[in-house]
């Protein structure tokens, strides 16, 4: 007969599940925190110079963040595979298995994965430019245009060490080594201000390069990291080993593998950041000082869904090794430990919203009218703010668990539907038709979120039946 769960040893559960998750999850989240910081002091330098230099200063990372976010997704599936064929590894350990083509086939994942990054680079970098050609096509103020695109040219070479970085980082989490990532993530936030900070103002005889210095400072970081990185996991005695860079001997069966997966993954990851980007162009329809308003909280959102990000990665891992020792029941809990984590921290941040908005946004606005006025923008932005980053989380959570399933196919179908068909629709209902501007991209922002979210974690929970089917009519 069984034992109907008590709250209590639910709770426990709950928290140890946690404990488990967070030992995975922190140093994701850490890295991905110094990744968003890294735009974050680059926005707060930005609005330092001027509310036109934001504008423009965002517009260029919402452009960069777009090609870097679909090639991170490129690559994304490559921790699943890594702590799949580790799993594998580990279970046939007992019973004489071949460690030597496990280590075999986790090398050529990383080979296949560093192909997959410099292709995507090298064609990030030239879209990069060409995307800045057309803005005053799309209603763009021209000055701020000639400031995108000289940022823009800045940025782009520093898209291919950046994506080579991301390469390796899927590597290190998918055998569940990440602790290496959170000295570079320190390391890399300090070196982009001061980089920032000399390269803006010209000090020690270098050129005052202004908003274009910062640009050139993030290249030069994404660079530095991604050297560390490598260096790094080359020392290590456990990664070293499985570490191989030649891309010239990367096994066309497996990139093909790898990017049947992450094309999926890319395309998701690409609508949402496509779907945010198109946000911005229509907040910046509205005005200079509607879309700093829209840049900095977007900034404040970006810097926040970092938890989701690294929960997410830790739980969509977590599947894939519960499903490959074929644990379904593991796989099952994951998906509320994940949420619940992340409910937590995302309550917090929200009541600081809610109680000192002008604190929050202080650090993105300059003085005098415009701020004020990009400043009252942004203070009503933050309420829905402070709801909307709620299903911003469990929707990355749902991508992720997917992911762990090997099913990247689904999250692409739902956010087209949750982002293009509910969400913009909503964005200019809301913004053009009620006439609440920025407010109203916001509130269809919100709508689009929550959409996603819900049919995410619903496929998940069918999907994951469907696995469990199959694999007691396997006997596995």
């Amino acid at each position: 007969m069984l034992t109907k769960a008590t709250p209590l040893t639910t709770l426990r559960t709950l928290l140890r599940d946690s404990r488990a998750l967070a030992s995975l999850a922190v140093p994701l989240i850490l890295t991905q925190l110094s990744q968003v910081a890294l735009t974050t002091t680059d926005t707060v330098m930005m609005g330092m110079l001027g509310t036109e230099e934001l504008a423009a200063g965002g517009l260029a990372l919402v452009i960069f963040n777009q090609l870097r976010t679909m090639g991170v997704g490129l690559v994304t599936s490559v921790a699943n595979q890594v702590a799949a064929a580790a799993a594998r590894a580990e279970k046939a350990a007992g019973t004489g298995g071949d460690a030597a083509a496990s280590a075999a086939e986790v090398r050529g994942i990383v080979r296949a994965a560093m192909a997959l990054a410099t292709l995507a680079g090298l064609l990030g970098a030239v879209l990069m430019l060409l995307i800045g050609e057309t803005l005053t096509w799309l209603g763009q103020d021209a000055d701020v245009v000639v400031l995108v695109q000289e940022m823009l040219l800045a940025l782009a070479p520093g898209l291919l060490p950046c994506l080579w970085f991301q390469a390796l980082r899927q590597f290190t989490v998918g055998m569940r080594r990440p602790q290496a990532l959170i000295h570079i993530a320190v390391t890399s936030v300090a070196v982009n201000a001061g980089l920032n900070w000399v390269l803006i103002h010209g000090t020690w005889g270098l050129p005052e390069l202004g908003l274009t210095g910062i640009a050139l400072s993030t290249s030069c970081v994404h660079l530095l990291t991604f050297v560390a990185l490598y260096l790094l996991a080359r020392r290590d005695a456990e990664l070293g080993p499985l570490l191989s860079l030649n891309v010239l001997k990367a096994d066309p069966a497996t990139v093909r593998r790898l990017t049947g997966l992450g094309i999926p993954v890319a395309a998701t990851y690409g609508s949402e950041a496509g779907f945010f980007s198109v946000t911005a162009l229509i907040a910046g329809a509205f005005g200079p000082a509607a879309l700093a308003a829209h840049t900095a909280v977007n900034q404040l959102v970006s810097l926040v869904f970092q938890v989701a990000v690294g929960l997410s990665h830790a739980a969509s891992i977590t599947v894939s090794r519960e499903l490959a020792l074929g644990r379904t029941d593991r796989a099952r809990s994951v998906r509320n430990t994940a949420l619940a984590c992340a409910a937590a921290v995302m309550a917090a941040v929200g009541l600081v919203y809610l109680t000192v908005p002008d604190l929050v946004l202080a650090p993105f606005m300059d003085s005098g009218t415009e701020a004020q006025r990009a400043l009252d923008i942004a203070a009503q932005l933050l309420i829905v703010t402070a709801f909307l980053q709620f299903f911003d989380c469990a929707q990355n959570i749902g991508v992720g668990l997917l992911r762990g399933l090997d099913d990247t196919k689904s999250g692409f179908r739902i956010t087209l539907i949750g982002y293009w068909v509910v969400g913009l629709p909503t964005v200019w209902v809301f913004s053009h038709a009620l006439g609440l501007d920025t407010l109203g991209i916001w509130l269809g922002l919100l709508t689009g979120l929550a959409t996603t979210a819900v049919l995410l974690l619903r496929r998940y929970a069918a999907a994951l039946t469907e696995k469990e089917k199959a694999l007691a009519a396997d006997g596995t």
